[in-house]
């Protein structure tokens, strides 16, 4: 291809992609449990991919520096905080929440 036909293919792509929407339509779930959205195939693909292995090792290493943690804290007196934010909430994001959703619809009252 000369210039000319190259240049005119990347303006026209470049343009084509431009003119598709920026963000996705958030869809919302009539399933009371999550309300919050009802998640796109792609996003859960890489939660399952690549968050939820994430966040089980974020859950093993969190255990691993709250027993560590755990003479400090409880002469500190804060072994329930450390235990929440090392192992529950990281535990929480991996297990509870679901496929794909970006914040966990389990509200414990």
């Amino acid at each position: 291809m000369n210039a000319f036909r190259t240049s005119a293919a990347v303006l026209a792509l470049t343009s084509g992609l431009l003119a598709l929407p920026a963000q996705a339509q958030q869809n919302v779930s009539g399933d009371p449990l999550y309300t919050v959205e009802a998640p796109k195939a792609f996003s859960m693909v890489g939660d399952l991919v690549v968050a939820r292995p994430l966040l089980i090792g974020a859950t093993a290493v969190g255990a691993v520096a709250f027993v560590v943690s755990l003479p400090f804290t409880a002469l500190g007196g804060n072994v329930g905080e450390a235990a929440q934010a090392l192992v529950v909430e990281p535990g929480r994001e991996a297990f509870v929440r679901c496929l794909g959703c970006t914040s966990s619809g389990y509200k414990q009252d």
